[in-house]
């Protein structure tokens, strides 16, 4: 079974809360917004409450798709949405490739036609408004002013595939990410990422998986004296077993690396003792990752909590179906399993801090994809770690501002700033 997608991160689609809830959420609310309004003169933190919206920026699809095989699964032309820097801006680039899961059944890929996460028949225009990729000096004064695109993903298995396969229907399934991710480089490079005097390539959840992937291609497409680096967003899933016992997720992984052939971009230092599925996870990946890389994840991941050691296969009871659905319902014996899976991605994670010219930042909030919601980002109620923000602390390590930006929280329920209100 496909794990849950990702909600679409740029359009800020409402939270949703559970019944139960919904006086006390109202109640925390109006305290937030009364403490927004009270701190909205507070400097770069100022939120941005009363901005007119972004325009929205379109969708632009790739050129020649068709002829090169870079199609998404239903054989349409993958598309990607660019948006111009200006001033001293001009000539940085930060190209987003987008997550949203991954499929690794052809029934699993077939549904997914039906979607924009394997067919631009369903993409729509969207607005640059979300942390990152915002325009607002104020609360992205790194990046507000760079040339930014946000990539599409509709292959399934994070831009690495590289096969076919026919549906129950007779129709063909293209798995061609790997093809897309090289087309779309190809393209934006004639549009002048190739003049490019600073690049960094990030990616959230899926698409985090991808940035890593790619990281070293990416950076290997520049002269020796242009910066490029890597920023991994909630793209550090682990191998774990789930409740019931079952390595559930390396199953899922193993069907995606399988089913679509993704071995091409895989390590071959990895590739040369350990098998496929093993080097498609990040525990492995970082190991053989040359280029300045950023890992921004929670420790108490709600994605990997809910679909790797909570999954509907585990027959979750109600007890753990309400402690996956809120952290804050989970009983002490629960916890110490989440505390598990914390422990294993700090000792994963010991390998960055033998590398010099990377960063990190693992808080322990309840939460997944952190770069593209400004709560999240860079405002009052954001998470800190060092008494930096996210924003303030990728913002330190890209430009050299601050050394060694190798921030790991203490365990849940440690961190105050960890509010109710993150993306989740």
């Amino acid at each position: 079974m496909a794990p849950e997608t990702a909600n679409e991160p740029l359009l800020t689609p409402p939270q949703q809360r559970r019944p139960g809830y919904r006086a006390l959420g109202l109640a925390v609310t109006a305290v937030l917004v009364l403490l927004v309004l009270l701190l909205s003169a507070a400097g770069p933190l100022r939120p941005r409450l009363f901005s007119p919206p972004q325009e929205r920026v379109p969708l632009t699809l790739l050129a020649g798709a068709v002829e090169k095989g870079a199609v998404c699964l239903d054989g349409t032309p993958p598309g990607y949405h660019l948006k111009r820097g200006s001033g001293d801006g001009a000539n940085n680039w930060l190209v987003h490739l987008e997550g949203g899961g991954w499929c690794s059944t052809v029934e699993e890929c077939s549904n997914r036609r039906m979607s924009a996460f394997g067919s631009s028949n369903f993409m729509k225009p969207i607005r640059f408004a979300a942390a990152i990729l915002d325009s607002d000096q104020l609360q992205n004064p790194d990046f507000y002013n760079w040339n930014k695109v946000y990539v599409r993903y509709c292959d399934g298995a994070s831009f690495s595939g590289d096969a076919e396969a026919h549906a129950q229907d007779g129709t063909m399934l293209h798995f061609r990410g790997l093809r897309i991710y090289e087309a779309v480089i190809h393209e934006l490079m004639e549009k002048g990422l190739a003049n490019a005097t600073q690049a960094l390539l990030t990616g959230c959840s899926a698409g985090g998986l991808a940035a890593m992937l790619h990281c070293d291609d990416f950076s290997a497409r520049f002269p020796q004296e242009v910066s490029v680096k890597c920023l991994i967003d909630a793209g550090f899933f682990l191998d774990v077993k789930d409740i019931s016992g079952e390595r559930s997720f390396w199953s899922l992984y193993d069907g995606v690396v399988h089913l679509q052939n993704v071995s091409e971009v895989l390590p071959r230092d990895c590739l040369a003792n350990k098998e496929p599925t093993e080097c498609f996870f990040p525990a492995e990946l970082i190991k053989c990752i040359r280029t300045p890389t950023f890992i921004l994840n929670s420790g108490y991941d709600s994605w990997q909590i809910r679909n790797v050691i909570v999954p509907g296969s585990s027959a979750p009871d109600k007890s753990w179906l309400s402690c996956k659905d809120n952290i804050r319902n989970c009983t002490s014996t629960q916890l110490e399993v989440l505390d598990g899976f914390w422990n294993t991605m700090v000792n994963a994670l010991k390998v960055v801090k033998d590398k010099e010219d990377w960063g990190m930042f693992i808080d322990s909030c309840f939460t997944h994809c952190q770069t593209l919601s400004r709560i999240s980002w860079n405002s009052p109620t954001s998470p800190r770690l060092g008494n930096k923000t996210i924003g303030e602390a990728i913002g330190d390590w890209h430009s050299g501002r601050r050394h060694g930006v190798k921030d790991i929280d203490c365990k849940y329920p440690c961190n105050p700033t960890c509010s109710s209100l993150l993306p989740s």
